[in-house]
């Protein structure tokens, strides 16, 4: 035998279930995209960050180290996307420097891999300037394989620069949202 309700507690009950449901969901996204945007507003590409953030499923309940720790990640996702492209890039590399500057290239992307980990702890721990200088590291590995692999004359392929702007975009996003917490 089951519980009988009179019709208006049932009626009662679906109208506070679809009011939460429609209206206060509706109300609580709102509420979170205001803060991803208020977070990544001052990073020199806003665009890229809210991006990032918005990719990731817990950033409707991240608060502003959540959002910081979901770009750290979406930046270690980058590196590990170019650890990838050098890889391949040193094993199509017909000239032995440029096949040696590719793969340190991939090694400095697995270095910053090691230093962003670091940098979530540290972020995690409050420890904010440990984080961005953590951050500062695994940015310089970039700027290196760049000035060494130019220095070669070589253009990485579109795709992949395209990549390393995006890291580096990423990479002053997070500095700038961690700067803000001091």
């Amino acid at each position: 035998m089951g519980i009988l309700l009179p019709p208006y507690y049932l009626t009662l009950f679906l109208l506070l279930f679809i009011s939460f449901n429609d209206v206060g969901h509706r109300n609580l996204v709102f509420a979170d995209d205001a803060l991803i945007e208020t977070q990544c507003h001052n990073a020199e590409v806003p665009e890229t960050c809210i991006k990032c953030v918005k990719s990731d499923p817990q950033s409707q309940s991240a608060d502003k180290v959540g959002i910081a720790a979901i770009v750290i990640t979406c930046l270690s996702n980058k590196a590990t996307t170019l650890i990838n492209n050098m890889t391949t890039l040193a094993l199509g590399a017909r000239d032995k420097y440029l096949k040696l500057a590719l793969r340190d290239c991939g090694k400095g992307f697995y270095y910053a891999k090691t230093n962003l980990t670091a940098a979530t702890n540290r972020l995690k721990g409050k420890e904010y300037d440990q984080t961005n200088h953590l951050v500062k590291q695994a940015l310089e590995g970039e700027v290196v394989c760049k000035m060494n692999v130019g220095a070669l004359r070589f253009n990485f392929p579109n795709s992949v620069t395209f990549d390393m702007g995006v890291y580096e975009e990423l990479s002053t996003a997070v500095m700038r949202i961690v700067d803000r917490f001091v």
